[in-house]
């Protein structure tokens, strides 16, 4: 009879622990999925916030278009606003931060707030003020469609075909940019030798190595797309993760065609 009783008490024990550790994994995944909610409203008001920059029709202009004075608002809120990357037809609609690393904005929006998914940010070693060759602008996925969710979708060549143009605007310049290539690749380990590391390219010393980035990249296209870049044209990059390799890697390069 006491083993029976000792026994009974070690089930209700296991069952009183199991029914706390089940309790305790449901309030954990409730608010995971909390978690998640609010981060990807945020991420979508992110990408809208454009759209609340009321800017006085008085001050547009050609050569200071709506979004040029916007972008020039967002910087009084945070110097590191560099542009809006936009990419029509797309969920692609975000500010362009630019840190003096490339850590900081891959946890912090642009109002400089932690945020799962961090910001769209430029290269820290682009340098408006040459200006550099190679616009590269990085960017998590997200697995509701936002951030650079959208960007993976460009290995489809109709969706290329449908998506041909991507906007950049600073407050100097609105610009518009035809892709030229895109392709996989991946963080290559240091001592790998002839490998594309494209990650690598933002300001190019001389022609040849600016034609090499060029060739480089029109080889490893998943498809041709007709463009092609010319020594002193301006490039932008867009890079994102890319799931089906080890630290894989996404990326869609243009050419600057003009500003709008």
């Amino acid at each position: 009879m006491a083993n029976h009783n000792k026994m009974s008490s070690t089930k209700k024990l296991i069952i009183g622990l199991l029914s706390i550790i089940l309790v305790c994994s449901l309030v954990l995944i409730i608010r995971i999925k909390i978690d998640e909610y609010l981060n990807n409203q945020k991420q979508i008001e992110i990408s809208q916030v454009i759209d609340t920059i009321d800017i006085p029709d008085i001050d547009i202009t050609p050569k200071k278009t709506e979004r040029m004075l916007q972008i020039a608002e967002l910087q009084k809120e945070n110097s590191e606003v560099v542009g809006w990357l936009e990419i029509e037809g797309t969920n692609i609609s975000y500010p362009v931060c630019q840190a003096d690393n490339n850590d900081y904005y891959l946890t912090h929006s642009y109002k400089k707030e932690k945020v799962t998914g961090g910001s769209l940010f430029l290269d820290k070693d682009y340098d408006f003020t040459i200006p550099s060759s190679n616009l590269l602008i990085y960017g998590h996925r997200n697995k509701k469609g936002l951030i650079f969710e959208d960007l993976i979708k460009y290995q489809d060549e109709q969706f290329y075909k449908e998506h041909k143009l991507i906007r950049f605007t600073t407050a100097e310049e609105d610009t518009t940019y035809e892709i030229m290539a895109v392709f996989n690749s991946r963080v290559y380990y240091q001592d790998e030798e002839n490998v594309f590391r494209y990650y690598y390219f933002v300001n190019a010393e001389n022609k040849s190595e600016y034609d090499e980035f060029v060739e480089n990249c029109k080889k490893s296209s998943l498809y041709e797309t007709g463009v092609i870049a010319e020594y002193g044209d301006q490039l932008l990059t867009l890079s994102t993760c890319e799931y089906s390799q080890e630290d894989g890697r996404f990326a869609v390069v243009a050419r600057k065609i003009e500003n709008n």
